[in-house]
C-alpha cells in the first residue's frame, strides 16, 4: 500500500513537559510513555500502546480492569474521571497507598 507510513504504536512528539523514560504524557490528545528521556519542546518518541507500570495517585486502590485516566496537572494515572483523560485500563490490582499501577494503554485518541 504506498501510503501506509508506520503502524503507530510509538510516535514522534513534541514533549509538552519534560519527561524521563517511562513516563507519561498527554501530548494534545494522543497519551504515550517516553522511550527515552526528552525535554520540554523537543521532538522525543513515545509509546502509544502496551502495558506500563505508571505513577499513580498514592491514596487510590485500584481494582482489575478499572479505566485510568491522567491527570495532567499533577503528571499522574488517577481513578478520577472529572477534568482528567482516558488513558487506559488497569491489568493488576494495586494497593492504597502505593506509588505506581499497571496501565493498559489504550492507544486511541482522546477526547
Amino acid at each position: 500500500m504506498k501510503n501506509y507510513i508506520q503502524p503507530g504504536d510509538i510516535l514522534t512528539l513534541t514533549a509538552p513537559y519534560d519527561r524521563a523514560s517511562g513516563q507519561g504524557a498527554l501530548v494534545g490528545s494522543l497519551f504515550g510513555v517516553a522511550v527515552k528521556d526528552v525535554a520540554n519542546g523537543a521532538p522525543g518518541q513515545f509509546q502509544t500502546v502496551g502495558v506500563f507500570e505508571l505513577a499513580k495517585t498514592s491514596a487510590q486502590a485500584w481494582t482489575e480492569g478499572a479505566l485510568i485516566y491522567w491527570d495532567n496537572t499533577n503528571k499522574l494515572a488517577t481513578t478520577t474521571a472529572t477534568s482528567n483523560k482516558l488513558i487506559g485500563a488497569t491489568v493488576a490490582a494495586a494497593a492504597n497507598p502505593s506509588a505506581t499501577g499497571l496501565v493498559r494503554l489504550n492507544g486511541v485518541f482522546i477526547s
